[in-house]
């Protein structure tokens, strides 16, 4: 199974980078594997201090700041108890990881990761149709480079009835930000 989630890693200067990314996930989640883009910062930092923390969160907006680059100032995060790096504070479950192996002979490199840790902060929200619609258009926001706008502008309009009706302010403000960055890449082609 695929849980979308956020992933902290540390880059050069040992400063924490965030970055959606949706593990495979065994059922006990002691272990999962990670697809990374070659060229993602999150791959880059993997490849030089192996270890990270994957979170669970119901956070859409932030979700959907990590999927267009706009998060800003990574939010509040402590340290992880197992490995070097770090847990945000407000995520709602936290698993701190150890990259196993590395598969790079295809365009999506292969990251096997083994469980070392793992913590619960809070509740998890529960399903709302809203957060679930801000992460399908995340995710499709991830893809604007090589997927036809018109068909991710048809399915944001979908998105955003669901939003409309069941979301909340933080729900409102993602996708008006998914929005404008498909309206920004339009523009640009």
């Amino acid at each position: 199974m695929i849980l979308e989630g956020l992933v902290t890693t540390l880059d050069a200067t040992g400063a924490p980078h965030l970055a959606p990314m949706g593990p495979r996930v065994d059922p006990d989640f002691a272990r999962f594997t990670l697809r990374p883009f070659p060229t993602s910062n999150t791959y880059q930092n993997l490849l030089r201090h192996r270890e990270g923390v994957l979170h669970v969160t119901d956070d859409a907006l932030l979700l959907a700041r990590a999927a267009i680059g706009a998060v800003g100032a990574v939010p509040a995060t402590r340290p992880a108890d197992r490995v070097r790096g770090f847990v945000l504070a407000d995520s709602c479950r936290h698993f701190e990881f150890v990259v196993k192996s590395v598969d790079a002979s295809s365009e999506r490199v292969t990251l096997e990761a083994e469980v070392v840790h793992t913590g619960r902060t809070r509740d998890f929200f529960g399903f709302n149709r809203a957060k679930h619609a801000v992460v399908e258009a995340a995710i499709l926001a991830t893809r604007l480079h090589f997927l036809p706008l018109t068909e991710v502008a048809a399915e944001f309009a979908k998105l955003r009835v669901i939003v409309g009706k069941t979301g909340g302010p933080d729900e409102h403000a993602a996708m008006d930000l998914l929005e404008a960055k498909l309206r920004e890449v339009e523009a640009g082609r």
